[in-house]
């Protein structure tokens, strides 16, 4: 036993030095440098108050520069002004941050501490993760983390490029949306029956799903450039961006996840119904386990709502204080920000529920328990 966990151990500490490089900051050709470094000393404090009644704090800050030309290089961030944030982190001793570096009009260095570095907690959270997958999943389980490495490359190697490059990202979507299914698939489940069916229903749902963005996106006219990060992206492509189409592939991608875990369930639903009783009709195997999937689809369609409702818990807050331009319920539904994310919850509902009866009708009729003891 304790050799099975020193194996596994070494494989997640490799999984993770696979990982590692692509954690590091990424540094932005814009004219200013992003740099690490370290707080030596708290200079000076001072918390303010707003109109509100609330508080905040600025400070001025010791730091120590942590790599780059800058490294053990020592300066000094001025953050108490006369200037009101809606927000400021508060900086002890020892904490490593990041540091803007730019240059005022008289060619003087101007440093600015902007976040806190959490590179390493990260990690730390991303070994304790893998540990836990691989000590309850097992083999299985190891697999599910190979699909998610891979499926994170496809995304940052192939989907994002393209995209920046002003390729269509409808199609992008979609073809980085098929070798994704089939790295999850594959790598998690193995090649067999369950898997070739499996594939074949998330691939029929997908599409549907695919089709009612396309055609809700263009009823409801929704430009894809509502939420803040996409303004960003404005400029930096190589070439004009598509949002809309970006829109569209992100909905599609978000629902692929779901869908693997619909389908994949229904399937092996099916397969442990037919194993127990293989005396069953395809008509009682077909409702035992629609009925399953009916149950499933409930807490996933919550599941889809809670995580969008979360991500968006900010900005709802913002709407329920009724004031111009959300006053109504009327005003606040018509913003672009909530249709989209209406557009994108219902739609992707839409083929979480159609994936249930399509996979469990291809797994009733081409799931075999004498075939698939093997698989």
């Amino acid at each position: 036993m304790v050799k099975y966990l020193f194996n596994k151990t070494i494989i997640v500490v490799v999984l993770i030095g696979i990982l590692c490089p692509c954690l590091t900051l990424a540094q932005i050709d814009t004219g200013e440098e992003v740099v690490e470094a370290v707080v030596t000393r708290v200079l000076e404090e001072k918390e303010l108050t707003r109109d509100d009644g609330s508080s905040y704090s600025q400070q001025n800050l010791k730091l120590k520069g942590l790599d780059g030309e800058w490294k053990d290089q020592e300066f000094t961030f001025e953050g108490i002004s006369d200037l009101e944030v809606v927000s400021a982190n508060i900086y002890e001793e020892g904490d490593k941050v990041l540091v803007n570096i730019s240059q005022d009009i008289e060619g003087n260095n101007v440093f600015y501490v902007f976040d806190y570095i959490r590179r390493g907690q990260l990690i730390w959270l991303a070994i304790i993760f893998s540990l836990v997958i691989i000590l309850i999943g097992g083999w299985k389980g190891f697999r599910s983390l190979i699909s998610l490495l891979l499926t994170f490359l496809v995304i940052l190697k192939f989907i994002v490029p393209q995209i920046l490059n002003g390729n269509n990202p409808i199609l992008i979507g979609a073809v980085g949306a098929f070798f994704i299914l089939v790295l999850i698939i594959y790598v998690t489940e193995g090649l067999n029956r369950k898997s070739h069916l499996a594939v074949i229903s998330i691939l029929i749902s997908i599409s549907i799903t695919g089709l009612l963005s396309l055609l809700f996106t263009s009823l409801t006219k929704l430009t894809g450039m509502a939420q803040e990060e996409v303004m960003f992206l404005v400029g930096f492509g190589k070439s004009a961006i598509d949002f809309r189409g970006l829109l569209l592939a992100a909905i599609m991608i978000g629902t692929l996840g779901v869908l693997d875990d619909v389908v994949i369930s229904q399937i092996e639903t099916v397969r442990q119904i037919k194993s127990a009783n293989s005396n069953l009709s395809q008509r009682e195997v077909f409702k035992k386990a629609f009925q399953v999937g009916k149950s499933h689809m409930g807490s996933m369609v919550n599941t889809l709502f809670l995580a969008y409702a979360g991500a968006s818990l900010p900005l709802l807050l913002l709407f329920s204080l009724k004031e111009p331009p959300f006053a109504s319920f009327g005003m606040v539904i018509n913003s672009e920000i909530i249709a989209t994310e209406i557009v994108r919850t219902l739609v992707g509902s839409v083929g979480l529920a159609l994936a249930v009866p399509i996979a469990t009708y291809l797994a009733c009729r081409h799931i075999s328990i004498n075939k698939e003891k093997n698989a």
